[in-house]
């Protein structure tokens, strides 16, 4: 299958690299698998869930010479084939707009190894002066960027419009995920980094 550029993709080598040295990485909202497949070659075990059946069906046909492949059609919210503390890495890519925002942050969070990291690259509402006055600002070299690049994307792909601006995003990151950081990127995208802290031992737990 081929190979494409979008807003979205742009942000996959920033991925990629965070990918290297993982043995657990998840994918939220995986959509065709053109993400996991390049986190194959840093990522020992890749899983990839998508609630888009159709969508799943070409990710299977795009990784289906890729070992260690996991793939499910289902709800990242409610899905119980996905273990709790268990992903060094946990990546979701235009999705999480698609899902309510705090509790897609606590699974999120939930699901991540200690130690471990979590990658978003979103889309935001435009809501306050300064979201609409840098959306302005940076639409002609993104419409030319576009042109250049030849965006694209698979056929049928699902989206929608964001609801929470990127401001009332941050809030609910500095809730869910204290330390995160929350910036707002170039093709009208944001990026979410955060590291699941490792609680230390006591004591009293080496006592048993």
């Amino acid at each position: 299958m081929r190979d494409y550029w979008n807003h979205s993709t742009a942000y996959h080598p920033e991925l990629v690299a965070s990918a290297s040295g993982r043995r657990q990485v998840l994918d939220v909202g995986c959509g065709d698998g053109l993400l996991l497949q390049k986190l194959g070659d840093g990522a020992t075990h890749l899983t990839g869930i998508d609630p888009d059946a159709s969508a799943v069906a070409l990710a299977t046909t795009r990784l289906s010479t890729h070992p260690g492949v996991q793939l499910i059609v289902g709800d990242f919210l409610t899905d119980s084939s996905l273990q709790a503390a268990h992903y060094d890495l946990i990546t979701c890519v235009a999705a999480l707009h698609h899902m309510p925002l705090v509790p897609a942050l606590e699974r999120m969070r939930d699901l991540v190894a200690p130690g471990g990291s979590l990658r978003v690259v979103g889309l935001a509402a435009n809501k306050s002066i300064t979201d609409w006055v840098v959306a302005g600002t940076t639409v002609l070299p993104i419409r030319a960027l576009s042109t250049v690049h030849g965006e694209s994307s698979y056929p049928d792909m699902t989206t929608a419009s964001p609801v929470e601006s990127l401001a009332e995003i941050r809030d609910a990151a500095a809730l869910v995920l204290p330390g995160s950081r929350v910036q707002r990127r170039f093709y009208y995208r944001y990026t979410l980094a955060w590291t699941k802290p490792v609680v230390a031992r006591t004591s009293s737990d080496h006592r048993g």
